[in-house]
């Protein structure tokens, strides 16, 4: 087990560094100055040539890329050029409430998706499994932006029911901050009132961003539920008279699960960076609007943090993953 954990995290530092290199690269490809987006439309060429050199910015590319390179290592992400705060502050403020949306979001995505799947593939071909695949082409195919805007004008606007948009109302203090993530500060503080409130807020985004991850969830535990229903050691269980409901829940779930995990890990990942649409759309003051505003003004250094973070994450998760695969399957522990 320790190979393999160490295999993963040798892979890890690579990926780390190539991630690191493209987003660098990128940055330098993209049209604009970000100098002369920062000083202004009437600035002189002094002016620009002043923030280029406080940032960096007239040095020559591989000396650019050796500096960015080490701040990188030293986990300095640099300095954002509108705010000049340090973007590694700045996104220590930001990722909570992302962390936050996409845990509910997969959270509930686990919670509908396995179960839905399993009852699919036991009711194979049925009018619950017809329905459930209606639900799960219906999850892949809505446009995130669409859907989150039809929710807000019909359970927001129309019957009231939910706020339309942030994590908490303007009149409303955050609770003292313990873990960031307001649900469980305010359970943690007992701040039951803020509590329900932040609950409220979060409902429609993390619905929003459950549904697709919800529909891949559904369909690939009802496909390897099937192909695991099917298989020579459950019809062996069935014939030693093992209750139905331990078959499913017990065997075959266990076997259907390898799978599953690998897409959950997936789908983890991809809501960490398709978070900009919905947290947009929800004025949702997360990493994903924070890279949307700093993107508008040439601002490339949140960007780039908002990558490496969201890079990072996704492949830490994937080592999580594999790690699981280990310990599920002891096959794999050797490789």
């Amino acid at each position: 087990m320790l190979i393999v954990v160490g295999k993963r995290l040798a892979l890890l530092a690579v990926m780390l560094l190539g991630l690191a290199t493209l987003m660098f690269v990128i940055t330098q490809v993209a049209p604009g100055d970000p100098a002369r987006l920062i000083a202004g439309p009437n600035a002189t060429q002094d002016m620009v040539d002043t923030i280029r050199r406080e940032h960096g910015l007239d040095l020559p590319l591989p000396q650019q890329y050796l500096h960015y390179l080490g701040g990188v290592l030293r986990g300095d992400l640099g300095r954002s050029m509108v705010s000049t705060k340090p973007v590694l502050q700045e996104l220590a403020r930001f990722f909570p409430a992302t962390l936050e949306l996409v845990l509910a979001a997969m959270t509930l995505g686990i919670v509908v998706g396995v179960p839905l799947g399993m009852l699919s593939a036991v009711y194979k071909d049925r009018t619950l499994d017809h329905l459930t695949r209606i639900f799960s082409v219906s999850g892949v195919a809505l446009p995130a932006f669409w859907f989150g805007l039809l929710l807000q004008l019909y359970f927001s606007v129309k019957l009231e029911w939910l706020p339309v948009s942030g994590r908490l109302p303007i009149t409303t203090p955050p609770p003292e901050p313990i873990t960031h993530l307001l649900l469980v500060d305010a359970a943690l503080r007992g701040e039951w009132a803020t509590f329900g409130q932040a609950l409220q807020h979060l409902v429609l985004p993390a619905l929003v961003l459950s549904f697709p991850c919800l529909a891949s969830i559904l369909r690939v535990n009802r496909a390897e539920m099937i192909e695991v229903l099917a298989s020579d050691h459950i019809t062996a269980a069935r014939a030693h008279g093992i209750a139905p409901w331990r078959i499913v829940a017990v065997y075959a779930l266990r076997n259907a699960m390898l799978p599953t995990l690998a897409i959950i890990g997936l789908r983890f990942g991809w809501m960490l960076g398709s978070t900009v649409l919905v947290e947009t759309v929800f004025d949702w003051p997360g990493i994903g609007l924070y890279a949307v505003q700093s993107a508008l003004y040439s601002d490339f250094q949140p960007v780039i943090g908002v990558a490496l973070i969201v890079g990072l994450s996704f492949m830490l998760i994937n080592v999580a993953i594999d790690l699981a695969y280990a310990w599920l399957d002891p096959r794999l522990r050797e490789t």
